[in-house]
């Protein structure tokens, strides 16, 4: 296609082409000439949000659940910086993002003019790529571009800034069709040195999840994984990489492991990671598994041939995508019958994963995520961002399909609630389960107002101890008593959720959770359930007056 047409109007043209169909915004002057080419654009869901931080947030979640990059637009600095959190995250975690970014004039530039910033230059360090549009007739090239660059290798964020003026440039451009996502396959007789290592290792285990894994490479990577008996652990925050039924699941590494899943990372000959970057929370600050790993082998896939080698020693690497390694082992020959080592790690993980009631505690949230489990389907997606109340879903929650979990690898407070709305709109079908604590959910808690005023449906826990409770645990171990700067005063939230048009409940003891819920899942809508707790407990294995003892 080639008319002469707006910048704005050649913008949306050619997302509409890459196969963009929702884009999160909170509308700025210095892109009014997209938001008016989107009124003439059905194929585009606009989602109007309350704040550029949910913004970011919604369109990584959607780049995470669709495998296509999350669109988000703002308005220039401010508007930008505030989303900047967003980029962060879908860096750290290897998702793909657009985030465009309406600009200053280009005959205002370097005044610093209003609002003005380098956009290059302050979202270079942690993009894939940022850049700026400077002639409207190239903009179908950037825009192909930015979506390969966000897709290929190791999926990311990618920035552009769109100068106001430029996008009401009247221009020809020819459109670009739209960009495949970039897949390598995998020569067999490249695989063999793989095949022998695992046919070798007495006592090998995977780590999964990560860059570019669906559902496709889970159900290879599981058949391989069964017809092995090779335990399967998720790296953190990938716990929906295998169905978690499945019996080879072992559990999740990062924050509060199993110790006996541990165990057997530290016992294991051969470490198969497929996707996993092996990040800092993942390896326990690199010392679960060194980068030199001595007495282990280690086989790293990984899309990205620039992750190979980066920080950990490979034995053997390979480059490609995980679903085409994932294929291949699961087509490997496999023994007559598999090692007992899976079925053993699955028994220790279903132990370590039923919650068991707690002495003294008025509202137990291990038993409240047994409730869940017994209400709720097998594929619900949670949602959640960074604090201790996350740990009692990750331990004791049952994930299901990709995708069922939505948390930042990043460890970005205030994820939850914008997550759990681009979940509730990408899939509608399905229960969405928005967790957050007091502090998190103060952080991107106006997005119920988007969520009310786009009419999904999800459920709201917001699990209140009045603290910041992750730095409360740290500042008891390293000043026990000392407590300065992690007391929080918080509103009624059930009042605060009724106010923004959802439906609310207090919740204080443990018996009152299960009812509570099953009214709330009766209900249509946004509905929010406040989960009153006591600080005293402040993760599923340890208490306050534990930690200052120790």
């Amino acid at each position: 296609m080639s008319m002469k047409r707006t910048g704005g109007r050649i913008l949306v043209d050619n997302l509409v082409a890459q196969g963009c169909d929702r884009i999160f915004h909170v509308p700025g002057e210095s892109f009014l000439a997209v938001l008016d080419a989107l009124h003439d654009t059905p194929a585009i869901d606009l989602v109007t949000c309350r704040q550029e931080g949910g913004v970011g947030f919604m369109a990584c979640a959607d780049g995470a659940m669709t495998g296509r990059p999350g669109v988000a637009f703002v308005t220039r600095g401010p508007g930008a910086t505030n989303a900047s959190i967003g980029v962060h995250v879908a860096m750290q975690d290897s998702q793909p993002m657009l985030l465009f970014i309406g600009d200053v004039d280009r005959g205002m530039r370097d005044r610093e003019g209003f609002q003005e910033v380098d956009f290059p230059a302050f979202f270079g360090p942690i993009a894939k790529w940022a850049t700026r549009i400077e002639d409207a007739a190239r903009i179908p090239e950037y825009v192909a571009r930015a979506w390969n660059v966000a897709t290929s290798g190791r999926p990311g964020p990618v920035v552009i800034a769109l100068p106001e003026d430029m996008l009401c440039d009247v221009v020809e451009a020819v459109d670009r069709p739209k960009i495949e996502r970039q897949t390598f396959g995998l020569d067999p007789n490249d695989f063999e040195p793989v095949a022998e290592l695992i046919r070798k290792a007495s006592n090998p285990i995977a780590i999964v999840g990560g860059a570019g894994w669906d559902r496709s490479t889970s159900g290879a990577f599981t058949a391989f994984a069964r017809s092995w008996g090779i335990p399967v652990a998720g790296a953190f925050r990938r716990q929906d990489a295998i169905l978690n039924d499945s019996p080879v699941w072992a559990g999740n590494l990062g924050y509060g492991p199993n110790p006996k899943l541990v165990a057997r990372i530290k016992a294991a000959d051969l470490l198969l990671v497929v996707g996993a970057r092996l990040g800092e929370a993942t390896t326990d600050g690199y010392t679960l598994i060194t980068p030199d790993h001595p007495g282990q082998i280690l086989v790293h896939a990984h899309p990205d041939s620039s992750e190979i080698d980066r920080v950990y020693r490979a034995d053997f690497g390979v480059a490609c995508g995980v679903f085409a390694f994932a294929d291949m082992l699961a087509r490997l020959p496999a023994p007559a019958e598999p090692r007992p080592a899976a079925a053993d790690a699955h028994a220790e993980w279903l132990d370590w994963s039923t919650p068991k009631p707690r002495e003294g505690v008025t509202l137990d949230l291990g038993q409240c995520v047994a409730a869940m489990r017994e209400a709720m389907p097998a594929d619900t997606i949670i949602c959640n961002g960074a604090g201790n109340f996350s740990s009692w879903w990750h331990r004791y929650w049952h994930y299901g399909p990709l995708p069922s979990q939505l948390a930042p690898t990043a460890g970005a407070m205030g994820y939850g609630v914008p997550a759990a709305v681009a979940a509730a709109l990408r899939f509608p079908e399905r229960q969405v389960v928005a967790l957050a604590g007091d502090g998190d959910f103060m952080m991107n808690g106006q997005e119920l107002a988007t969520a009310v005023q786009h009419g999904v449906d999800m459920l709201v826990l917001v699990i209140d101890n009045g603290a910041y409770g992750t730095i409360r645990m740290h500042q008891e171990r390293e000043y026990p008593a000392r407590l300065s700067g992690t007391t929080l005063h918080n509103p009624d939230f059930a009042a605060l959720g009724r106010a923004y048009g959802c439906w609310a409940e207090t919740v204080e003891r443990t018996s009152d959770f299960a009812p509570a819920l099953s009214r709330a899942l009766e209900e249509r809508g946004v509905r929010l359930l406040h989960l009153k707790t006591d600080v005293e407990f402040i993760s599923p294995g340890a208490t306050i007056a534990g930690i200052r003892a120790a």
